[in-house]
């Protein structure tokens, strides 16, 4: 091996270290499951300059095959440009996107409390925590509407193909767990319209509004502004009487 390979090797290695490093860190869960050929690969052809989409398409392939989400997924590749010091090529998020795509719809995963595509919990497990909602407002001769509420927000936007609506999902998802935290009862429930269930408060509509800020300045950062709907809309619904009402509200948002 001539000096200058070893010394692209390197070069990779040190790229390859710096990026699992960095995922590791911020996104990635699963760090037993983070070392793949694929990785080494979309590193190797980033660091000596050469096409990235079929490698990160290959990544995309083999994140999904461990039941990484969308998020992680995508996360983990911004994390290789991190590490590179360079802005995330949009391009190697569509084809692991692609990639996550293509190896899900071969061998399903079956996630029941959690929406790959977006990370959040799914539409039926937020259907549970209102009914415990409501439950705890009957048992102490409250209303669920008095302490509780819905914020919503609607990004939605026409005539987007699969690849932006799923850069878009991981985005929001990303997004709502910076403002509210894990374990916040909120889920996607139609697409573009995401849903939270938070307690009443003086503070509840500024909060809206800070949600709204912090999507459409993420929306900038990834570079889908065309995705996302400008500008957002962002409002406060107040809980129905019962249950069974809440969960229709929630089939009137996804509408």
């Amino acid at each position: 091996m001539s000096e200058a390979q070893q010394e692209a090797r390197v070069r990779v290695h040190d790229l390859r270290e710096r990026w699992r490093a960095t995922s590791l860190a911020s996104v990635w869960i699963r760090p037993n499951d983070w070392e793949h050929p694929a990785a080494e690969a979309l590193a190797e052809a980033l660091a000596e300059g050469r096409g990235v989409i079929a490698p990160a398409e290959r990544l995309g392939a083999a994140r999904a095959g461990v039941g990484a989400g969308i998020t992680e997924a995508l996360d983990d590749v911004a994390c290789l440009y991190a590490a590179f010091g360079r802005p995330t090529d949009v391009g190697a998020l569509r084809a692991a996107a692609i990639g996550w795509v293509g190896e899900r719809e071969r061998v399903p995963y079956q996630i029941a409390t959690h929406d790959p595509s977006t990370g959040l919990p799914t539409g039926e497990y937020l259907g549970e925590r209102l009914r415990e909602t409501y439950g705890v407002a009957q048992r102490t001769g409250t209303s669920a509407g008095e302490s509780h509420c819905l914020l919503v927000l609607d990004v939605g936007l026409e005539n987007l193909d699969t690849w932006q609506r799923l850069a878009r999902s991981a985005a929001i998802g990303r997004t709502l767990h910076q403002v509210f935290g894990e374990g916040h009862p909120m889920a996607a429930v139609g697409d573009g319209t995401f849903v939270v269930l938070c307690e009443r408060g003086p503070t509840t509509a500024e909060l809206g509004q800070s949600l709204r800020r912090v999507v459409e300045r993420n929306a900038e950062v990834l570079g889908l502004t065309t995705e996302v709907r400008r500008p957002t809309r962002v409002w406060v619904e107040r809980l129905p009487g019962t249950h069974g009402d809440a969960l229709l509200l929630l089939d009137h948002l996804a509408r």
